[in-house]
């Protein structure tokens, strides 16, 4: 089941994105983050923005977002996807789901425009975002450091279809 992210929720969001902080590039984050840093993070989505979470038997598994890109006025129609999903809920097609539901959260709040950045080494990421019609735009080269490894990030951008 995917729904609209709860404050409920955090504890568990919390717990897949410090997996991710501490196993993975998928995030260049390196320290893992509190409940606290998570409940703000949290309040900074407003539906415009939109966090959904994928459940199953009760139990969040994976979890998406629109994050505003800039604090700048003229990106408020921009954000920053980001789809993190439990180790164990991997390869099970809920990064799929949760693409497809965010996408169309942020349109409906808005959106003209998703931007991406996904680390080298995540060709699974990039052949979802290409799926669901990214393109990309660029790439970064060594612009991060994790594992003492310097890291390119490809850029990625999803632009709505104006009606």
């Amino acid at each position: 089941m995917i729904r609209k992210a709860e404050l409920k929720d955090v504890p568990a969001i919390t717990n897949i994105y410090n997996d991710a902080i501490l196993h993975s590039t998928a995030t260049f984050d390196t320290e893992v983050k509190s409940i606290d840093n998570r409940i703000a993070w949290f309040h900074e989505h407003p539906d415009k923005y939109p966090i959904v979470v994928a459940e199953e038997h009760g139990e969040v598994v994976g979890f998406a977002s629109m994050t505003r890109w800039s604090d700048r006025a003229a990106y408020d129609d921009t954000a920053e996807i980001s789809i993190y999903i439990q180790q164990t809920h991997r390869g099970k097609g809920l990064g799929n789901i949760l693409m497809q539901t965010i996408i169309q959260k942020g349109k409906e709040g808005g959106l003209h425009c998703i931007l991406s950045r996904i680390t080298e080494g995540n060709d699974m990421s990039i052949h979802l975002h290409k799926k669901y019609g990214f393109e990309t735009v660029g790439v970064l080269k060594q612009v991060g450091r994790k594992f003492n490894r310097l890291l390119d990030v490809t850029m990625m951008q999803l632009l709505y279809q104006q009606s």
